[in-house]
């Protein structure tokens, strides 16, 4: 006699779900009657786990997977509980023991992936964003999108219930698709979805590798629900092999090329070093600082990592436009926008009042990674430009290379000559300071607050700390870039990439996540229109986490920019630009970001106008950041 087949749970839960009126009528004998009371329903007895069939003996198929992203040495996972992937959120918690993963709790999934990377620029190693399925992906992408256009490797897990067979009615197959992870699949580097355990952790560790290995980008596993809940049969957990994971090493340019990238750059009358992505690690500026004063070349650091001290005699960041302008060889590390730079200035302008043209006889020496890694739907690859001399591979691993060839090029007579050159580049920034701080007392005293004032009674506060401040600064007018000092790999890491609104305070707090264990004083500024895009809620996880940091809701009540873009518009057609505050303020009623922070847990003042105030409030809000939490400060500002 034949044994009757077995049923898996989730087959049965349907079949229950389906069959339970019927059932319960069959068993009374009784028309359905309708429920007409007014006495509310009992609510759920919380002490009491949910009921399950089919209990599960030995080890379930999220327990392996536990085991695969534990050999990664993954500190964090940041997810919104959801019911595609509970089997694998069960096996964090206990089977994993809450550890290496620890468990982050957002409340939305654009703030978990935002979370991972920021995390992730300060780590230098990836996190997982746990997110559920079709939903959660769609949740998500502008987070994706922005970590892939900022090439940041994060993890990216979602759910999925494959076999339709086993889907319970209407949510789980709203939930689920045939192919969920198309929707993000032209801005992830690469995606998979196993269809055993065993192909989760082949895939798992080619995600990782594949994550960290130059380009950086995010990549997406999607792990089968069936999978995660279900035993391991008897027999297979010994036949189950997780690959050990090797360093790798990052591609290198090629040799040749760098030594005529050498020649080039020691002939050079005035070579200038334009970087964008270099700093990849925390080895990056160093190895930078010396090959700019081997060569005592000017060096352009829009900020999109920390590439380079802002002190550093030789950083000419702040007249870029004039040393771009002047330079007969400019060598671009990791540029994201290449075209610019052989045309007109970094950031591309082509009214005739703003462009400055290039030296003639100007040569573009590339070196970096961008072209490994091209899609074809999005646009983050920029213009084609034609440049004297590409090199591709990983500006910061050919670095050490490039300055062998480059010593290995300079005579005596160059070396004496480019002293000279090094000279008048240092007299050139000596004054830079100055004239930013004389620029700076102008609106010292006005009220909104100036973004220069914000910035220097900040750093006056913070400039004895270890600090790090993860937040874009070009919507105001990059003051701290121009006041402080930025001397530390990890101090800044640039902006969103794909310029999402909505990136600074999830990545912020992940950014503030990494610095934990270092006792590093993690300072964020954030523009209110940026504040609000988020979700609010990302400042209810570093609450409940007990993440130290500092928010400041630089609070001009406006998308300021978007203001400028229609008034600048009204003009060009001869209209009225007083029109253009509808549509672009964020006021009427005025948002108390203050009174938000307090709802969700957190130390908070404001709105504050007072300049003379704003001293005094930061030192109150950074007391309680160095005992270990986070505080917010609501600051009315100027709108750049």
């Amino acid at each position: 006699m034949s044994k009757p087949p077995k049923i898996k749970r989730r087959q049965f839960l349907a079949g229950a779900a389906a069959a339970g009126p019927a059932i319960a009528l069959a068993a009374s004998g009784t028309r359905a009657v309708a429920q007409t009371s007014s006495v509310p329903p009992v609510p759920p007895d919380e002490s009491q786990a949910p009921t399950t069939t089919e209990p599960i003996h030995g080890k379930a198929g999220s327990d392996f997977m536990v085991d695969v992203i534990k050999s990664l040495d993954i500190e964090y996972v940041a997810s919104v509980a959801a019911s595609t992937f509970r089997g694998l959120h069960e096996s964090f918690l206990n089977y994993g023991q809450n550890t290496k993963p620890e468990f982050i709790t957002a409340l939305h999934e654009d703030v978990a992936v935002g979370i991972a990377h920021g995390y992730a620029k300060v780590a230098k190693k990836p996190m997982i964003a746990m997110v559920h399925g079709t939903v959660g992906l769609q949740h998500c992408a502008m987070s994706i999108y922005n970590a892939y256009a900022d090439r940041v490797p994060i993890i990216i897990l979602s759910g999925n219930i494959a076999n339709s067979v086993t889907r319970m009615p209407n949510v789980e197959w709203n939930h689920s698709a045939l192919d969920q992870n198309a929707m993000v699949r032209d801005f992830t580097k690469w995606d998979d979805q196993p269809a055993s355990l065993q192909a989760f952790s082949d895939s798992m560790l080619r995600a990782y590798t594949l994550a960290t290995t130059v380009p950086m980008a995010p990549v997406l596993i999607t792990a089968d629900a069936d999978l995660q809940e279900d035993a391991i049969p008897d027999g297979m957990e010994a036949r189950l092999s997780i690959p050990r994971l090797r360093a790798r090493a990052q591609p290198m340019g090629d040799s040749g090329a760098v030594r005529e990238a050498a020649k080039l750059l020691v002939e050079a009358e005035y070579p200038v070093i334009y970087c964008n992505r270099y700093g990849r690690t925390e080895k990056a500026p160093a190895l930078l600082i010396e090959l700019a004063e081997l060569l005592n070349a000017a060096v352009v650091d829009p900020h999109m990592r920390m590439n380079f001290p802002n002190r550093h005699k030789f950083n000419h960041s702040m007249r870029r436009e004039l040393a771009l302008a002047a330079a007969d060889v400019i060598l671009a590390l990791e540029p994201i926008e290449l075209w610019g730079l052989t045309n007109t200035v970094a950031d591309v302008d082509l009214r005739p009042n703003r462009a400055m043209r290039r030296n003639p006889n100007l040569k573009i020496i590339h070196i970096g990674s961008e072209a490994l890694m091209m899609k074809s739907n999005y646009g983050d690859v920029q213009r084609f430009a034609s440049v004297e001399l590409s090199i591709p591979g990983d500006a910061e691993a050919t670095m050490p290379s490039l300055i062998e060839a480059v010593r290995a090029e300079l005579s005596p007579v160059r070396r004496a000559s480019n002293e000279v050159r090094g000279l008048m580049l240092a007299e050139q920034s000596a004054g830079l300071m100055d004239a930013a701080r004389r620029e700076a007392a102008f609106a010292w005293d006005a009220s909104p607050i100036s973004s220069a004032r914000l910035s220097m009674e900040l750093w006056d506060q913070i400039k004895t700390d270890d600090w790090m401040m993860p937040t874009e600064t070009q919507l105001m007018s990059d003051w701290p870039y121009r006041l402080w000092d930025i001397t530390k790999p990890y101090q800044t890491m640039g902006g969103s990439g794909a310029q999402g609104v909505g990136y600074n305070t999830p990545a912020a707090i992940g950014a503030a996540l990494a610095n934990k264990p270092h006792g590093r004083l993690t300072i964020a500024i954030a523009g209110d229109g940026d504040f609000n895009m988020a979700p609010a809620s990302a400042i209810w996880t570093a609450a409940h986490h007990q993440i130290p940091m500092l928010i400041i809701v630089r609070n001009n009540r406006a998308f300021h920019q978007e203001v400028m873009y229609v008034q600048n518009m009204a003009v060009r057609r001869n209209r009225d630009p007083a029109n253009c505050f509808i549509g672009t303020t964020i006021r009427e009623p005025n948002i108390d970001h203050a009174q938000i922070a307090r709802g969700y847990g957190l130390y908070a003042e404001g709105p504050i106008e007072n300049p003379n105030e704003l001293g005094p409030a930061i030192r109150r809000a950074l007391a309680v950041v160095r005992r270990g939490e986070p505080a917010l400060l609501d600051v009315i500002a100027q709108p750049r």
